[in-house]
């Protein structure tokens, strides 16, 4: 038994008549008839007595008909929450999970810019860290992410939209404090603070020092960028972190300096990555295709 089938069984139902429901719904008698046979074969019980050239539904009939009209509503509102929600037509919902840092600068300009070319087009947002959403992407519980660096996978499609530099941290009054540009090998005797391992910036942070020959001192392990930015301004250590501006300045320090860093490689590349080997709906493949466009401008230009 088909859908349409169930459909067909309803028509007959209502109208008690083959002839009529079969003109109604464009189909011949044989095959309506047909139809109808597969039906109560399916549900193992005869749901029409026959009433000269009508059909009548039994008590049997009567009690799958008020089933049928409930599954078939209930599919109809399926169909039509699939519809809005992948934007089929027209609006939809795209799912996109970003970076914490991402919060106050990147994440609002795409949203601004999109949303000024596709006002039919939601978007719900999620937080988290680059190992979290990329288990999220692979689980097809997000659309899209922006994270750094790129997540491993041959399925992910990526787009870079910047290289963000990273800055040291160090507190108010320290040594090195009215320089400009440093190393981070004079810094290998110091505590550090950074994010928990689970964070790209914590994997770029350890892969640095350990270029520059020394595994960081970590003393507080965090979530968030403003709060380490926080504790370095109080003494706890120094951090590799993007430049306050860029990261959308979570706290204001500005006693804190932020030195060059002359090592190669202090930056983190951002980007919009997705699941190819995932269904996109028309709306994911909207937004997906504007930041391809338009995402690397917004995100290397200069704060307002």
């Amino acid at each position: 038994m088909t859908v349409e089938e169930l459909r067909w069984f309803v028509a007959v139902a209502e109208r008690e008549h083959v002839t009529a429901a079969a003109a109604e719904l464009h189909v011949s008698q044989p095959a309506l008839s047909r139809a109808l046979a597969r039906v109560q074969a399916h549900v193992g019980v005869p749901l029409f007595d026959r009433s000269g050239r009508n059909l009548r539904l039994n008590r049997f009939g009567r009690l799958y008909l008020e089933r049928a009209r409930r599954a078939l509503a209930e599919l109809d509102a399926g169909d039509e929450e699939l519809s809005a929600a992948t934007g089929q037509g027209g609006g939809g919902t795209v799912m996109l999970a970003f970076l914490h840092t991402l919060g106050t600068w990147l994440v609002p300009a795409l949203l601004r810019g999109f949303g000024a070319e596709r006002p039919d087009v939601a978007l719900r947002l999620d937080q988290g860290s680059a190992q979290e959403m990329t288990e999220l992407l692979h689980a097809g519980e997000v659309d899209a992410i922006l994270t750094s660096p790129r997540p491993e996978g041959r399925s992910i499609g990526w787009h870079p939209l910047a290289n963000e530099p990273l800055r040291l941290a160090v507190p108010p009054g320290h040594r090195l404090g009215a320089r400009k540009r440093v190393r981070l090998a004079e810094v290998a005797d110091e505590p550090f603070v950074a994010m928990k391992p689970e964070y790209g910036l914590r994997g770029v942070t350890d892969a640095l020092c350990a270029a520059a020959g020394f595994a960081p001192r970590v003393a507080f392990e965090g979530d968030d960028i403003g709060t380490l930015r926080g504790l370095v301004a109080a003494g706890l250590g120094v951090a590799l972190l993007p430049l306050p501006h860029s990261a959308g300045a979570e706290i204001d320090q500005p006693a804190t300096p932020h030195l060059q860093v002359a090592d190669r490689g202090a930056q983190r590349l951002l980007g919009l990555a997705w699941d190819r080997s995932r269904y996109r709906s028309p709306a994911t493949e909207a937004f997906v295709a504007w930041v391809v466009a338009n995402g690397r401008e917004l995100a290397t230009a200069p704060p307002p």
